[in-house]
């Protein structure tokens, strides 16, 4: 059982706030109480569901609680915490004593606790880099340091300190660098495989060269990000969306320079000046369910948004994780200058 003080935010809380107690716990859930009783439970999934619909996360975190959650009783023994888990399908259910007070929290994730998740990381690092200039001329772009580092070792430690082991990065413009480099992952603890392109396949047609079919989520990422989000998380949220593929997104603002006009034919009928228009961009990091595999023809190259167009068409469930926590793509000499600071502040 965990302690449940660290984990507790009052109903008058913000959602902002609520988010600050989410991401210093491990538990990826906020307790709401009233005085020193539960009266709901707040996740992350529910936090990125409410940033989805546009809305402010300065509201108090009582929008966000709809009703009192199933609690039990101090002692209780573990197999009937898991099956009242499983009859309720939580993974999660606040502790509380005789008086009905909170006092702590029982996580599925620690009852079964294992300390390596099996999950394949696919890395993408076969482009050209041609953006950054110079910088690429002699060395692929995931090679490029950051704080003495270079970038695709520092997203690599990034899903190790979350538990991930199981790599596969894509290789082409100079993947002998980066083979050198990397090598089995011995180095890091963790288990390096090189999916080696003859072609350029895109950000989706190199999954196609996996050497087996994954029986479990796959967690894709472009090889030129900084970021800090949790990416168990991410596969969380993919599990609770019953997506078959997911695609996280970052909201972008774009602030127009000029007046915009409505109109009807010749007629304006309103002018917004200098308007900003916000939208949500993709963040090259995707979960993908193990079938979306036998969508791919061998060798044929498509990019990732190609893909999900495809799996759009195709009916399937495709669905957004909004990104709360810190990113970064470095595709400018500039994003690079940033993310040179940015390190040592984030990781």
């Amino acid at each position: 059982m965990i302690d449940a003080q660290a984990l507790t935010i009052s109903l008058e809380n913000s959602i902002l706030d609520t988010i600050k107690v989410i991401d210093e716990g491990t538990t990826k859930i906020a307790l709401v109480v009233d005085g020193k009783s539960i009266v709901g439970v707040v996740t992350d999934g529910d936090i990125r569901r409410h940033i989805l619909k546009g809305n402010s996360l300065e509201e108090p975190v009582s929008k966000l609680v709809s009703k009192k959650p199933v609690t039990i009783k101090e002692n209780t023994p573990k197999e009937e915490v898991l099956q009242m888990m499983k009859k309720f399908e939580v993974k999660h259910i606040p502790v509380v004593n005789d008086k009905d007070e909170l006092i702590g929290l029982e996580c599925l994730d620690l009852l079964f606790f294992t300390e390596k998740i099996d999950y394949p990381v696919v890395l993408m690092a076969g482009g050209l880099g041609t953006r950054l200039g110079e910088l690429t001329k002699n060395k692929p772009k995931p090679l490029v340091e950051l704080d003495t580092q270079p970038i695709l070792e520092k997203i690599i430690e990034q899903f190790k300190n979350q538990g991930f082991w199981n790599f596969h990065i894509s290789v082409n413009h100079m993947a002998n660098q980066i083979i050198d480099y990397f090598g089995d992952g011995e180095k890091w603890g963790v288990k390096i495989q090189y999916l080696k392109e003859k072609e350029k396949l895109g950000t989706a047609g190199a999954l196609s060269l996996l050497s087996k079919k994954a029986n479990c989520p796959i967690i894709v990422m472009n090889a030129d990000l900084l970021t800090s989000v949790k990416f168990k998380h991410f596969v969380d949220f993919h599990f609770e969306q019953d997506s078959f593929a997911s695609m996280a997104v970052r909201e972008y603002e774009f602030n127009v320079p000029f007046g915009v006009l409505n109109l009807e034919q010749e007629n304006i009928t309103n002018i917004q000046e200098k308007p900003s228009q916000k939208f949500f961009v993709n963040a090259g990091i995707y979960v993908l369910s193990p079938q979306v595999l036998d969508i791919l023809e061998p060798g044929k190259h498509i990019d990732m948004t190609q893909l999900f167009s495809k799996l759009i068409e195709m009916k399937k469930k495709v669905v957004a994780f909004p990104i709360r926590e810190y990113w970064l793509d470095i595709g400018q000499p500039k994003d690079l200058e940033r993310a040179q600071t940015d390190v040592k502040k984030h990781f």
